[in-house]
């Protein structure tokens, strides 16, 4: 999923259910206060929503940065959390980076209103920020190049015509994107687990998430892995931390 343009604003309107715009939380930003007593349900439900996605942000963020600057070298640990604010959009985060480089963990309503508990947005905010500490972003790039390139190379030797190339090029990216998908997704609940434990929170409480989400079991080049090896490397983690 992706946003455009991503609107920074310095605080979220907590008065209806949107967060407006794409608004970056910040250890300044006001908690918004309750809301008063004919506030309709959905509107309080937005509102707990609002405020506990400040306060994990709050909480999460400054622990992500540090575990960043300590296992990389040359790399922006600044992290920028936004929100996409559309509505009826089914739950969602990614991380990416900006035209500086600078790392963005975004997070759509969707999301922010289905969780359960401040354990479960804390782990989805802490694997979202692993992706970006073990460089996933970067080596998904070089495996799908080097797929293209297999890929593109052996339909040339065949004799293929440029079109059939093209579509070679096309095919080894998508495969070479996903060779080690699944890889990925576990060294980030690995390390969501760690900075989900650090920021205070319980990772194994916050991996529950998994449970209402579809398992995409093992499927061959699938991009996640089931969501029964993702808990068993979540429990074993944190065991390791206690």
């Amino acid at each position: 999923m992706r946003f455009s343009p991503l609107r920074l604003l310095a605080a979220l309107s907590l008065s209806a259910m949107t967060l407006a715009g794409c608004a970056v939380p910040s250890a300044n930003m006001p908690v918004p206060s309750p809301m008063s007593s004919d506030a309709s349900p959905a509107q309080l439900r937005a509102n707990d929503a609002a405020r506990q996605f400040v306060q994990v942000v709050e909480t999460v963020e400054p622990v992500a940065e540090q575990l960043c600057r300590s296992q990389t070298r040359g790399v922006n640990c600044d992290f920028q959390i936004v929100v996409d604010d559309r509505l009826n959009q089914p739950p969602n985060a990614f991380q990416t980076v900006d035209s500086f480089g600078r790392p963005i963990l975004a997070f759509n309503l969707g999301l922010i209103n289905s969780v359960r508990n401040a354990d479960e947005l804390a782990f989805v905010m802490g694997h979202e920020a692993a992706h970006h500490i073990e460089s996933h972003l970067t080596k998904t790039r070089e495996t799908a190049t080097l797929g293209a390139v297999i890929f593109a190379g052996t339909a040339a030797v065949m004799g293929a015509d440029v079109e059939v190339i093209r579509n070679a090029e096309q095919v080894g990216a998508a495969v070479g994107a996903r060779t080690y998908s699944k890889d990925f997704e576990l060294e980030a609940d690995q390390l969501g687990t760690i900075i989900a434990h650090r920021a205070g929170y319980d990772p194994v409480r916050g991996a529950a998430f998994f449970s209402r989400i579809p398992d995409p079991g093992n499927r061959f080049l699938g991009s996640h892995p089931p969501n029964a090896a993702r808990m068993e490397i979540v429990r074993r983690t944190a065991a390791k931390l206690q």
